[in-house]
């Protein structure tokens, strides 16, 4: 079997290349790779090459398959695990495995240390080391983005689980977010920060009654109020405000929001120093403060209020990506209606992976969706209409993605799949 993949040889050495897959044996699985959304993981892996704690050192001569937010379909299925999956079946990925025997060690992932498994690619082959820990995830839901995007959301499920809260006299540490309780999502309507919201809203066992989420980018939280408004989160139990915090005292605007009180619950969506700060000055008493977003530095500091720590239980937690039970609760959220359709705001082919890979922090918007069977420039969801008028393939896509409140679907998908250019 051919493949058509993204291979990284280095720091910013990154080739589509075809070559040939080696024949499955019987604990791994062949796998049709259907989409794949780019993750600013992977823009840190593909700068860093082999500094990178996942890339292994001799990636120069045994490059890598990258992308990790990847779902398909199984192709052919090993004998070992043909009691458990099936040709034809669609799947996700939990990439963070951590298994000990991979080719790094305990980092190991696919998606960063692996020849024939990432997800920017047309074939690839399912390891032993992803099978024996449950980490290969049926999906029976419509559509293939979804799946794509159970990862991200895994992440954001991850962290609310992570937060903790105590009570005095007591060492136990009760975890999760206060139900009930008041919320800030600071710099919260990147990709990452839309999928919190939306699970936030849509959690079923337990929500704030107060979602206070904020940017300094007045047309990005016009777009999250469209998508996430209001009125939906007031239907679903919580108080959802967006807030500008470009001008004066934030921290006054933030906890006067609560009375003064502050908040149970912080995440910080943006690795930057003010953010963090402003996120320690809004604690309550007792409130968890998570820091979400993975700095690029191994030096990045900020500073944090130790008096609070000491005499207002203020405390701090930090989550990198979820675990197979996140990925499982991810999956379950889109079977109650949670579609991750807001977090996609470009969509192209195996053709754009590497430009767009590259240049990730620079190209705005949220998650770039990349459908890896097909040859199509990277293009925003709000670019359509115009290269419709030269392109029948857009001015459907506009015309689908115009009565779905600008946002992509199952329906854009099953069209973009029928009718775009084969690689």
């Amino acid at each position: 079997m051919k493949t058509k993949a993204i291979r990284l040889y280095g720091k910013k050495d990154l080739r589509l290349e075809e070559f040939d897959l080696p024949k499955i044996n019987d604990d791994e699985i062949l796998a049709k790779v259907v989409s794949d959304s780019i993750c600013m993981s992977s823009y840190k892996a593909a700068s860093q090459g082999s500094d990178h704690k996942r890339i292994p050192n001799d990636v120069a001569e045994n490059p890598v398959l990258i992308g990790h937010e990847f779902a398909g379909e199984l192709v052919e299925i090993g004998a070992n695990w043909q009691h458990k999956f099936k040709a034809g079946q669609k799947f996700s990925i939990q990439p963070a495995i951590y298994y000990e025997q991979g080719p790094v060690g305990v980092l190991s992932a696919p998606g960063y240390s692996y020849p024939y498994i990432g997800g920017d690619a047309t074939y690839v082959i399912i390891p032993k080391d992803v099978l024996v820990q449950d980490c290969l995830l049926a999906y029976d839901g419509p559509g293939y983005y979804p799946a794509s995007l159970a990862e991200p959301l895994s992440c954001v499920i991850g962290a609310m689980h992570a937060n903790y809260h105590t009570k005095p006299g007591s060492y136990v540490h009760q975890m999760e977010i206060v139900d009930g309780g008041k919320m800030a999502i600071l710099a919260g309507v990147g990709p990452m920060g839309l999928a919190a919201i939306n699970y936030a809203i849509l959690r079923q066992d337990r929500k704030p009654a107060l979602l206070v989420v904020t940017d300094i980018d007045q047309s990005r939280l016009d777009r999250a109020a469209s998508i996430y408004s209001p009125e939906w989160a007031k239907a679903n139990g919580i108080e959802l405000i967006y807030l500008n915090t470009s001008g004066d005292d934030p921290v006054g605007k933030l906890r006067g929001l609560t009375g003064g009180e502050g908040y149970n619950d912080v995440f910080v969506f943006a690795p930057v120093p003010a953010v963090i700060e402003q996120g320690d000055a809004i604690l309550a008493n007792d409130g968890c403060l998570n820091f979400f977003a993975g700095p690029g530095n191994a030096d990045f500091t900020a500073t944090m209020n130790f008096y609070n720590v000491h005499y207002a239980s203020t405390h701090l937690v930090g989550t990198s990506g979820g675990n197979n039970d996140d990925m499982v609760e991810s999956l379950d959220m889109f079977g109650r209606g949670l579609d991750p359709a807001g977090l996609v705001t470009h969509i192209g082919g195996l053709n754009a992976v590497i430009e767009t890979t590259l240049n990730l922090p620079q190209i705005p918007g949220g998650k770039k969706l990349i459908y890896t069977h097909k040859d199509i420039p990277l293009t925003a969801i709000a670019e359509f209409k115009e290269k419709g008028k030269s392109d029948p393939l857009f001015a459907g896509l506009h015309e689908i993605c115009q009565r779905n409140n600008d946002l992509w679907s199952v329906e854009a998908e099953d069209f973009l799949l029928a009718n775009a250019k084969d690689i």
